[in-house]
């Protein structure tokens, strides 16, 4: 079991949402932590709130890999090596593919894929080069993604096209950063108590070309929704508590089990009884060298921390 005393969190999207919600129980854990956000005023309202502890803001753009680099730098230089990686940030578009443009795709994979990407092409290489050193021991990276990396519907279609991908991506990296002691998670959050709703007042200038009019009665309908969503506080105690037991997902929200289920029976009906080609015995055999391979690299990472 992973201890957070004493370890460096960086966590993007980290001041308000579920970001600030991991922030504030890592550091009641006793962890440094700096948020990385792209807004320079809620960095300042959150630190404002957090009193002298262990805590610093560094204003990114999850797109920017430059940026990024340098936001790692300047963490490391101030707190030490970073072990406990956060990939969190995330924006929306509430329409459906067919109604989106070019400059929606980019902006939406840009965070919400693009962002963790450039998360872990930034700390996971420093990861690994530390723990083969023995600079540090362990860490682990949890990436944010949704129960929309599971439950696909019209909309909002880029948003489930990237979260569909931030699972895969953090199921692979699961398989590989075990050997250097750091586990891997992806969080899977219901509704929160947040302003994703809002995201369009931080999309970039360069993709607003092709944007929609801003819907603002949906945006204010959207708002009154996320008023009963589940608190950050509460999210993030249950974030920690699934990176503490080393889980590959963790689902914060109990709302969707029985979704997640009849979705999993709806998968596994649509497949048919063929009769076997000419390759099939041949192919079982390879299938299986494969499957006992990923069978015990999954375990081999179910037993970090």
């Amino acid at each position: 079991m992973i201890d957070f005393a004493g370890r460096t969190a960086f966590v993007t999207g980290g001041a308000n949402g579920v970001g600030i919600g991991i922030v504030r129980n890592l550091l009641n854990a006793g962890a440094k932590v700096a948020i990385a956000d792209i807004r320079q005023d809620s960095i300042d309202a959150a630190l404002a709130t957090l009193d002298n502890r262990e805590v610093m803001g560094v204003q990114l753009n999850v797109m920017d890999r430059d940026g990024f680099k340098a936001a790692a730098d300047k963490v490391e230089a101030e707190f030490g090596p970073v072990s406990l990686l956060f990939n969190n940030a995330g924006i929306n578009l509430f329409q459906t593919i067919e109604d989106s443009s070019f400059d929606d795709w980019d902006w939406v994979l840009g965070v919400n894929l693009n962002g963790v990407i450039n998360g872990v092409g930034t700390f996971a290489p420093r990861m690994k080069a530390r723990a083969l050193s023995g600079e540090v021991k362990g860490g682990h990276i949890t990436n944010t993604a949704s129960m929309a990396s599971f439950i696909a519907g019209g909309a909002p279609g880029i948003y489930n096209t990237a979260k569909f991908a931030v699972r895969g991506l953090s199921y692979s990296l699961r398989h590989s950063m075990y050997q250097y002691g750091v586990g891997v998670s992806v969080v899977h959050p219901g509704l929160v108590k947040s302003y994703i709703y809002a995201s369009d007042d931080v999309r970039p200038d360069g993709l607003k070309g092709a944007m929609k009019a801003v819907d603002q009665a949906a945006v204010e309908r959207l708002a009154g929704i996320h008023e009963f969503g589940m608190e950050p506080d509460v999210i993030g105690a249950r974030i920690l508590d699934g990176v503490q037991e080393n889980r590959a997902n963790i689902f914060t929200h109990p709302d969707h089990k029985d979704e997640l289920r009849e979705l999993f029976d709806e998968i596994l009906e649509d497949y048919r009884d063929y009769p076997q080609d000419a390759g099939f015995d041949q192919r079982v055999g390879f299938e299986k060298i494969r499957r006992d391979s990923f069978a015990a690299t999954r375990r081999k990472a179910n037993e970090v921390g």
